[in-house]
């Protein structure tokens, strides 16, 4: 079994978005390890703020089963494609690392969000502390704190069962 760690978020009708991708993904993976949800800033256009959070799971998919289920989830919610890179979403999921796995393709591991964004990065180090980065080989935890970037993130108090 492999160890997989995936990014979720939401900005249109976020709480409903959430619930269904916990609920959808544990229907795929199982048993699942759920990081808080926190509410973030849109990054990189104008636009509502986010929920995100990171799920844990493991699976004996490979790489490109995970990311066609991913998808599947997505677009039975709403999912637009072919748009704006930078823009809404009603559901994002991505798939973060896949055990220790550095790839390109079909998708590219770890995803180089993990460093770069804080709602990324600290829901992990939250369900991951001492998992390790398998490119800057230190853990979550270790840089989530040293992590230096200015992003407006916080927790938000979040109720699974509608």
């Amino acid at each position: 079994m492999t160890q997989i760690y995936i990014s979720v978020g939401s900005n249109t009708n976020r709480e409903h978005h959430i619930r269904m991708a916990v609920l959808e993904l544990a229907a795929a993976f199982g048993e699942l390890i759920l990081s808080s949800v926190y509410e973030s800033e849109a990054v990189g256009f104008r636009g509502d703020a986010f929920y995100n959070m990171v799920i844990g799971a493991r699976t004996d998919r490979s790489v490109a089963e995970c990311v066609t289920v991913f998808k599947a989830i997505e677009d039975k919610y709403g999912r637009v494609r072919g748009g704006e890179k930078f823009c809404g979403r009603t559901l994002d999921l991505d798939l973060l690392t896949y055990d220790h796995l550095v790839c390109a393709a079909p998708v590219e591991l770890p995803r180089a969000e993990i460093v770069e964004n804080a709602f990324v990065l600290w829901p992990l180090a939250e369900i991951a502390p001492d998992a390790q980065h398998p490119i800057a080989k230190l853990s979550y935890q270790t840089l989530w704190q040293q992590y230096a970037k200015a992003q407006k993130i916080w927790p938000v108090p979040f109720q699974f069962a509608p």
